[in-house]
């Protein structure tokens, strides 16, 4: 029963739909963290190209790795110590099929999915019985097409009660419902 949690800076999209590369947060990277910390999930990937943001998420997490800042703050640094920067999707996918030494079933999350074409959190969980699950999320307007098409499934979009439609969490809320979605099946 392992549950990896990605979030991805690069393949991403804008307004219009093309590439871009969005920057990694100092408070994604400590709020995500926490909450994958809370709900037992293995490993938290953080998804960017980018070597100066590469460098920064180690900068952050190895400043609550060293002695005093550990001792300060120990649930901190054990939260960070869950985080693990990679370069690229796949990288992640290799890392996480090494560990397990079994395919990992690939989910990503987004709030304009058709309907027709998710799976509920229940579904999901199922799968957290026989093989690692490794779920998506993605920043700026959602991952590109070039990771969807490398998902194997897509979970239901969260839907609050907007009567207007309104649907735009921050990736923060998001990590936090999904995880606590799935907390209420798979204990």
């Amino acid at each position: 029963m392992s549950l990896y949690l990605g979030l991805i800076h690069h393949p991403i999209k804008d307004k219009k739909g093309e590439i871009i590369t969005t920057s990694v947060t100092n408070l994604d990277i400590h709020d995500i963290a926490r909450s994958c910390r809370t709900f037992n999930v293995k490993k938290y990937f953080i998804v960017t190209p980018i070597l100066a943001q590469q460098a920064l998420v180690k900068r952050i997490t190895g400043h609550w790795e060293k002695d005093r800042q550990a001792s300060y703050n120990p649930d901190r640094f054990n939260a960070l110590s869950l985080v693990d920067v990679q370069h690229d999707f796949l990288s992640c996918v290799d890392q996480i099929e090494k560990e397990e030494k079994q395919s990992c079933f690939k989910v990503a999350t987004g709030a304009n999915f058709n309907p027709e074409k998710t799976i509920k959190v229940t579904e999901m969980t199922k799968n957290l019985d026989t093989k690692p699950v490794f779920l998506l999320f993605g920043t700026g307007w959602g991952l590109h097409d070039t990771i969807l098409e490398k998902a194997d499934a897509f979970l239901e979009p969260i839907f609050g009660c907007s009567k207007d439609g309104y649907n735009h969490l921050s990736v923060r809320s998001a990590v936090a419902i999904y995880l606590n979605q799935i907390s209420n099946y798979w204990k």
